[in-house]
């Protein structure tokens, strides 16, 4: 137990230290910065914001809505105004990768050109583990003399009339797709609202004539009446058995729709109110939270909630704001708040689709920190009430969307390479029938191949390396919140994903751990290559007694991993870099990493050359956690009833020593290298099938094919 507990605390230890060099190797990520940030009017106390519009030497307070700032230069004595500054928290909510928003600071000058751009606080696991801040740095600085207005687009391809492409980071998709998306909205949003681009017009919307008395089921199923509901649980609340907000609203101006909601005659007195150019939409709600929000009370301003149309958004204020008469449709919902909010300035269309956002103080469960957190429904007046039906609308596409389309050829390529693993060891036990113990190409040939491709393809050049950073997050989104956005957001880790549940609970971990892992194949494919150049004799195993006590720190360290993640995921993280897929395949070398990770890399590495895949059996989270479900798959290796009792040649010859002394296999550590399948129907080298052929051939009776179970044809079936 001592020894035992002595290599823990070196593993402790081990885990420690990488988080702690993770950490200080990083500038952004989970950074620190001031709880006033996104609500004291004096923005830049907080926030650097010289940095992003040079020249300027002094700024304002927060302005207007959504919020930022005038940047001014002294000239000739006199402050001029240069620009604007604003927090990309303030204006926008999109979610990265990590299913967090990146903090974003934007600089753009009086003529709607950006001018400096700078990140302020990421959670993106990639670009602390994988890929150097220095890449995401280089990215947002293409923005710099973009403007406001233009239409711009992450990735190769050819860019439409009106659009600009900028390159995008190899392994962050998700992560620059979603940063274009603040960067491009928050400064257009500001740029609408000082005056320097306008709002996209949109040819006003023509009702029909159609009238007819509609209850509430009736307006709701047909889409004139939308809901959305948040539960405490997104937000970081406890539950309380109700929802934080359940809120149903509608657009009040087609004819059928507003005199069925509020009653003709309340209609007509609404409309009779309204400019040609305004619109109505009415919101009621129940539930323990409220949409009106505090900033209603303080400054007359709803903060809350906002419509957004395309590239426009709208908000309202005081002015803004009816009561609502109540509801004419037979069985409409009790509600608890309600209001009527007008749109005002043009730029707004009843015929185009709009959603409704309503802004939620949401609680970090990990570290307890309040942001803000969008949710958001969309409203699209049904095609029977609009003269010609809904026109046709160009769609923003889903982030997960263009991503799967910018990867078509690797997702092909992946499904294709997949299959054909599947299929290869499907038939394994054909193969293994033709591979003797002298001569085992049936078998090694296609592993060699398989790993090349491995390494290779999957490695180096899609970065599609699974973690045990993917168990934790999609662990947590199970128990929290779940996204298929998140999922979905990297098509070859998806793809790749689905593949291993399913072959784990059919074949055991084995096929994934020992045929497809690219640092495993990587490892053995250096292992098999020293023993080529004459390290051969340098080359063990360790005892068993050893193996069988160190073959349990994996699965501590993803016990320990999982626990650290309910306190932390971002700790935990940064613990994970016991695994070496980053530094091998996601940064262009772990040479280029900071020593602690370099020196790490090197010993871990140079001991594969002389004890097989000694991460694989030993300190793999990942393994551990597939090999738990490995206890319930379906198709376990074939053994005789001699195997282990009196026979141990299996065991002997098993490099993964996951053969006891009784012949058990452990499918948990067994990585399907296949020797004791080979060696399973083999009757020279399986001392069972070889004593029953040498008894045959002494007594001049025929050898006959061995049968499908692994024995020779019963004498009497032959006589």
């Amino acid at each position: 137990m001592s020894r035992m507990s002595a290599i823990a605390r070196r593993v402790l230890s081990l885990l420690a230290g990488l988080a702690l060099a993770a950490g200080a190797f990083a500038q952004t990520y989970e950074a620190q910065l001031s709880p006033k940030l996104s609500s004291d009017p004096d923005m830049c106390a907080h926030a650097p914001c010289a940095e992003v519009l040079p020249g300027a030497d002094s700024f304002s307070t927060r302005k207007g809505r959504p919020a930022y700032v005038e940047a001014y230069a002294t000239r000739g004595g006199a402050k001029q105004l240069v620009g604007y500054v604003f927090l990309s928290t303030d204006i926008v909510d999109i979610p990265a990768y990590s299913g967090k928003p990146v903090v974003t600071l934007i600089g753009m000058d009086t003529k709607g050109i950006i001018t400096g751009v700078k990140i302020l606080k990421h959670s993106e696991p990639i670009l602390l583990l994988g890929i150097p801040e220095s890449k995401l740095l280089g990215f947002i600085g293409q923005y710099v003399g973009k403007s406001a207005s233009d239409k711009i687009e992450v990735g190769r391809g050819r860019a439409e009339p009106g659009t600009t492409r900028i390159d995008a980071i190899s392994g962050a998709t998700v992560t620059v797709i979603a940063q274009n998306q603040v960067i491009t909205r928050s400064a257009y949003e500001v740029a609408r609202q000082v005056g320097l681009v306008k709002a996209q017009e949109k040819p006003a919307a023509k009702f029909t004539e159609i009238a007819g008395k509609l209850d509430w089921n009736a307006l709701t199923k047909e889409g004139s009446v939308q809901r959305l509901t948040v539960e405490p649980r997104q937000i970081g609340e406890a539950d309380t058995g109700q929802p934080h907000l359940d809120m149903h609203f509608g657009y009040l101006n087609a004819p059928n729709v507003g005199s069925n909601v509020l009653g003709a005659e309340a209609w007509r007195q609404l409309m009779a109110g309204l400019k040609p150019d305004e619109h109505a939409i009415f919101i009621v709600a129940q539930g323990t939270g409220s949409f009106k929000g505090s900033g209603f009370v303080r400054g007359g301003i709803f903060d809350r909630i906002q419509v957004i149309q395309g590239r426009d958004t709208f908000t309202f204020r005081d002015l803004d704001y009816l009561p609502f008469p109540g509801f004419a449709a037979p069985g409409a919902p009790e509600y608890r708040e309600s209001g009527i909010f007008i749109l005002r300035g043009g730029g707004f269309s009843g015929a185009y689709p709009w959603s409704l956002v309503y802004l939620a103080s949401r609680v970090d469960q990990q570290t307890g920190a309040r942001t803000f957190s969008g949710f958001e429904r969309e409203y699209w007046l049904p095609a029977r009430y609009l003269e010609g039906g809904r026109p046709a609308v160009q769609r923003p596409q889903a982030a997960w969307v263009a991503v799967w389309q910018a990867k078509q050829a690797e997702v092909i390529a992946l499904v294709l390479f997949l299959a054909a693993v599947a299929g290869v060891y499907a038939v394994h036990d054909k193969l293994v029938r033709k591979a003797t113990r002298k001569d085992k190409r049936w078998v090694t040939v296609p592993r060699y191949i398989i790993w090349v491709i491995s390494v290779g393809f999957i490695g180096f050049y899609a970065l599609a390396v699974p973690s045990i950073t993917h168990v934790m997050t999609w662990l947590h989104a199970i128990l929290f919140e779940w996204r298929w956005e998140l999922f979905l957001s990297d098509p070859l880790i998806f793809i790749f994903w689905w593949f291993i549940i399913i072959t784990v609970f059919i074949w055991g971990r084995g096929l994934f751990c020992g045929w497809l892992c690219p640092y495993g194949a990587l490892a053995e494919l250096a292992h098999k290559l020293a023993a080529a150049l004459g390290l051969r004799r340098f080359q063990f195993n360790l005892p068993m007694r050893w193996h069988n006590k160190l073959k349990w720190v994996k699965y501590g360290i993803f016990g320990l991993l999982v626990a650290v993640s309910f306190y932390s995921i971002e700790t935990a993280e940064k613990m994970a870099e016991v695994e070496p897929f980053k530094s091998t395949f996601l940064v262009g070398g772990f040479w280029s990493r900071a020593w602690p990770f370099v020196l790490y890399w090197v010993a871990l590495f140079g001991v594969s050359l002389f004890i097989e895949r000694p991460f694989c059996k030993y300190l793999c989270p990942l393994g551990a956690g597939l090999a738990i479900p490995t206890t319930f798959r379906a198709v376990p290796l074939k053994r005789k009833a001699e195997c282990g009792n009196p026979c141990h040649a299996c065991a002997k010859g098993c490099s993964a020593l996951s053969i006891d002394k009784s012949g058990r296999i452990d499918q948990r550590e067994c990585l399907l290298c296949l020797e004791c399948q080979i060696l399973y129907y083999d009757d020279h080298s399986c001392p069972p099938l070889s004593s029953e052929r040498r008894r045959r051939s002494r007594a001049g009776l025929p050898l006959t094919p061995i049968a499908k179970d692994g024995y020779f044809i019963p004498i009497k079936e032959v006589r």
